[in-house]
């Protein structure tokens, strides 16, 4: 057979290639399927010297399917029993409202999805707020379906977590974009220089929460971009996430954590932003 060259134009179009099509292959087989660890340490004023040490486990975005988004959560169940947090937080889109069909036989995904979170396990409990998705499609059957797997919801509510004599709020506000988040009401019976943590389902919602006494505000719904290509914005940004997009931010005096989610929408897609399981543990910045 005669050997026919090959030039430098063509070898970079064929490695071009092979590239492209190996990172597409990464960023829908792979990278959607792998969730990492993200540890982060806050240390803050109000927090009782006695919890320090005290860790949450943040998980958010799960948009549960049966053939997708399903993958990252069975992998990240075991990874999060196995960091052994005192609380577990799940910050909304349990379930994915579809942009054509029943909207409401979406919210049926909320039960297995519920089921499996059920196997995780924490002293102090799994604590849920809706998301954008939830309420879009059945909020009350995604709350009946989380809280038939002891899941506790926050809508618009604040409950005590105590422990060693000391306690802290854990507090939740409704999904931001469905009008009924009210932050004043879900204070409302909060003694006056009692640590808060406040789950809220979007981030941008921290310019409202500042003007309150909430020590953190912890949230999910930006996916993190969910494709984040290098020199360029994150391809993925809803409404009320373009500000906070992923990780710490201080808001005034308040610090935000914004979780990058474990499911996907509209693509199957991850790239540069790989599901993630935050632990955080929280600390007392008083001195003694």
């Amino acid at each position: 057979m005669a050997f026919i060259p090959t030039t430098r134009r063509q070898l970079l179009l064929s490695g071009g290639a092979a590239l492209a099509a190996a990172l597409a292959g990464d960023s829908i087989l792979l990278e959607p399927n792998l969730p990492r660890i993200l540890r982060r340490e806050f240390a803050l004023p109000r927090w009782p010297v006695r919890l320090n040490g005290f860790t949450i486990a943040v998980l958010s975005d799960f948009h549960y399917d049966a053939y997708f988004s399903v993958h990252p959560l069975h992998a990240a169940i075991p990874m999060v029993n196995q960091l052994r947090p005192d609380l577990v937080v799940l910050a909304g889109d349990f379930v994915t409202a579809p942009d054509f069909g029943d909207v409401s036989k979406a919210a049926f995904d909320a039960g297995p999805c519920a089921r499996l979170l059920h196997q995780i396990a924490a002293p102090h409990g799994l604590w849920a707020v809706l998301g954008n998705h939830d309420c879009d499609t059945d909020p009350e059957h995604v709350t009946r379906a989380l809280l038939a797997e002891n899941i506790r919801v926050l809508a618009n509510q604040s409950q005590p977590i105590e422990r060693d004599g000391s306690r802290i709020w854990l507090a939740g506000v409704n999904d931001v974009l469905s009008g009924s988040a009210d932050v004043a009401t879900t204070l409302k019976g909060v003694p006056r220089g009692e640590a808060v943590v406040l789950l809220a389902h979007e981030p941008d919602f921290a310019d409202e929460v500042c003007k309150f006494p909430v020590d953190l505000q912890i949230s999910g719904h930006s996916h993190g971009g969910q494709v984040r290509i290098p020199l360029l914005p994150p391809l993925f940004l809803p409404e009320l996430a373009r500000k906070y997009v992923w990780g710490t931010y201080y808001v005034g005096l308040l610090p935000l954590y914004t979780n990058a989610g474990l499911g996907t929408v509209t693509l199957p897609v991850r790239f540069n932003c790989p599901p993630e399981i935050t632990l955080l543990t929280l600390r007392s910045s008083a001195k003694s």
